[in-house]
């Protein structure tokens, strides 16, 4: 069974897509960027704090489908800017020290609004059938 989590984004229908959808045990996590809770770009300028601010998203996601972080199996971190990926890392770890999910850091040209300086995406799989 299909169920597609949504973040409420006005970005979902017009794009059409979902936070998040999960089928079965298996979750993925759409691409997920800074967004603060009021609309604008969350951390302006601020690496770490923006990807703070994704996984603080991703993690909503993952626990409205039902699962834990600790199901998650593969992260993907988008950089604008890749010489700084040790930023983005600091922020990872402190979420997956010690779950250590499969992990790329991947450098982009650009993503959609120029002041995101990363996007995430996450899977899982859950260890327990809810």
């Amino acid at each position: 069974m299909r169920n597609n989590i949504s973040s409420g984004s006005p970005f979902e229908p017009q794009i059409g897509f979902s936070r998040a959808v999960r089928i079965g045990p298996c979750l993925s996590v759409s691409g997920t960027a800074p967004i603060a809770a009021d609309g604008k770009v969350a951390a302006p300028g601020d690496l770490y704090g923006q990807t703070k601010r994704c996984l603080e998203i991703a993690a909503a996601a993952i626990v409205a489908a039902g699962m834990t972080l600790e199901d998650t199996i593969r992260t993907r971190v988008m950089l604008t800017d890749i010489s700084r990926w040790e930023e983005a890392a600091r922020a990872h770890g402190e979420v997956f020290r010690d779950i250590r999910p499969a992990c790329s850091f991947v450098g982009v040209k650009a993503l959609i609004d120029p002041a995101w300086l990363v996007e995430l995406e996450v899977d899982c799989v859950a260890q327990k059938t809810a």
